[in-house]
């Protein structure tokens, strides 16, 4: 079994997709909008984008009580 290389780039590659999914997170998973979110709190380049990632993720946190209870309602409407 092989180790996988860590090239120096890998930190500037993780930032640069936790971009791209932050720029589109309307065709993004909860999920995946979080860990972007994450990535960007821990290892933005400027006090404002940690900010900012930081803010995202408290409303993405906060809507997830609302989606779960739609889906639970959808649930029992299909009964």
């Amino acid at each position: 079994m092989t180790t996988p290389s860590h090239s120096s780039a890998w930190p500037a590659d993780r930032v640069a997709e936790a971009r791209a999914v932050i720029a589109d997170v309307a065709h993004h998973s909860d999920l995946l909008i979080r860990l972007a979110c994450n990535v960007l709190a821990q290892h933005g380049e400027t006090p404002g984008e940690r900010a900012d990632a930081q803010r995202l993720l408290v409303v993405v946190d906060a809507r997830r009580p609302v989606s779960r209870a739609q889906r639970e309602d959808q649930g029992r409407a299909a009964r």
